[in-house]
């Protein structure tokens, strides 16, 4: 059994921004040299989320639309609030967003790739950008 682990830093430009990192976790397969085996790939911050579904414009702006209706921007959170939190971002938006969408993915591998469905990709939802992001990713097989 093999373990090779590899940070992704993406650098996003929006607020509210969604990456399409298949291509760069499969630039890691490749360097770890595992072809089969699970990949585990976590965001490590806490206003960004991973998860894997399609990655196609009207869908991605759907999902934009979803995470505004559900968690609205500047809603009276306690975590924007200098009475209960420290935080001077004011983006306790961001981080209920990400704790909806999730913080990481695991994959099968199987002959050096990832095994995702036909349309399916590995997207990074910037919640609090723009800014420095890291992925880390673990792949462990053989």
């Amino acid at each position: 059994m093999k373990v090779f682990r590899e940070t992704i830093e993406v650098r996003t430009e929006e607020n509210q921004q969604f990456v399409d990192i298949t291509k760069w976790i499969r630039d890691v397969l490749n360097r770890g040299a595992i072809r089969n085996g699970t990949l585990v790939a976590n965001a490590l911050h806490t206003t960004t989320a991973i998860f894997v579904n399609e990655f196609q414009s009207a869908l991605v702006d759907d999902l934009a639309a979803l995470l505004q209706k559900l968690v609205p921007r500047r809603d009276g959170y306690f975590h924007d609030d200098p009475r209960y939190s420290d935080c001077d971002r004011a983006n306790a938006h961001a981080h209920l967003r990400a704790m909806l969408l999730g913080r990481s993915v695991s994959l099968a591998v199987a002959d050096g790739e990832p095994l995702l469905g036909q349309y399916q990709s590995i997207i990074l939802a910037e919640l609090d950008g723009p800014r420095e992001r890291r992925v880390q990713v673990q792949v462990v097989g053989h």
